[in-house]
């Protein structure tokens, strides 16, 4: 497999090899070595499966006290994926990777505990899955407004479907004060 280091510490994408013929294709998602050469060695603790249809937008999410690394791909459709440095004592504080995941290229994408996650579908449905370093606790959830001018995502859609929660997210700058780091 391929690793591809991003401007964001510890966000990596992942070009797994793909073996394919006139019958389809094989893939490896995870083996616990090769990942572990690649620096993703935290435990993996739940897998999730969300199916979304053109236009949706999930996120961007994160939990405050037990933070979740998660490793995320597109088995079926296209989606722009996103992590955004929430951290206030980063040097990429602000800044964010996006990368397309599809089913065509397979690529993954590896986002370390402590970092917003989101992403919009591309493609009229699109099946993602991800692993969790941490289980999902709704009291402990966070989220960061989609479109917040200061991280200024170009987002591949002008109009996307929300969750009522992802409608009313704070920017980073107010997480930051609601934090008590200031801003």
């Amino acid at each position: 497999m391929k690793i591809i280091e991003t401007v964001l510490p510890g966000v990596l994408i992942i070009e797994p090899k793909v073996f394919g013929d006139h019958r389809g294709f094989f893939t490896e998602t995870f083996q616990v070595e090769r990942y572990r050469e690649a620096g993703i060695d935290l435990p993996f603790v739940q897998d999730n499966h969300s199916r979304s249809p053109r236009g949706v937008l999930r996120g961007l999410h994160f939990q405050k006290t037990r933070p979740q690394g998660k490793l995320v791909r597109v088995s079926r459709g296209a989606v722009y994926d996103v992590a955004v440095d929430i951290d206030p004592e980063s040097a990429t504080c602000g800044q964010y990777v996006g990368v397309e995941l599809n089913d065509e290229n397979h690529r993954q994408l590896w986002v370390p505990p402590g970092y917003a996650h989101g992403f919009c579908v591309l493609s009229d449905v699109a099946d993602f899955q991800y692993k969790c370093t941490d289980l999902y606790f709704p009291v402990d959830e966070g989220g960061l407004m989609w479109n917040d001018p200061d991280v200024n995502i170009p987002w591949p859609l002008e109009d996307p479907q929300l969750s009522d929660k992802d409608k009313v997210n704070p920017t980073l700058r107010e997480l930051l004060q609601g934090a008590g780091h200031g801003g």
